[in-house]
């Protein structure tokens, strides 16, 4: 008696949660939090302080810094 092959499809591997891969997205959101937060202190710097908000004067260095954490932060759940 002969065999035939099972007219089953295939099941797809599930992939959980963790190990699933990041939406479109993510990639230039994390990219475009450290380019703006590096251009936040390189405009600071360069227009002496005067500029992004002159009224936070030195502030300014960490919020740029801290944008570009953000960024940094989502470098570690990058797939």
């Amino acid at each position: 008696m002969a065999r035939t092959k099972s007219t089953k499809p295939a099941r797809a591997e599930q992939v959980s949660g963790e190990d699933a891969p990041n939406p479109v997205w993510f990639k230039p959101v994390m990219f475009g939090f450290m380019l703006v937060g590096l251009a936040w202190i390189i405009v600071f710097y360069v227009s002496q302080g005067r500029l992004p908000v002159a009224d936070l004067g030195s502030w300014n260095i960490l919020i740029g810094f801290g944008i570009a954490f953000v960024g940094f932060l989502m470098t570690t759940r990058w797939r």
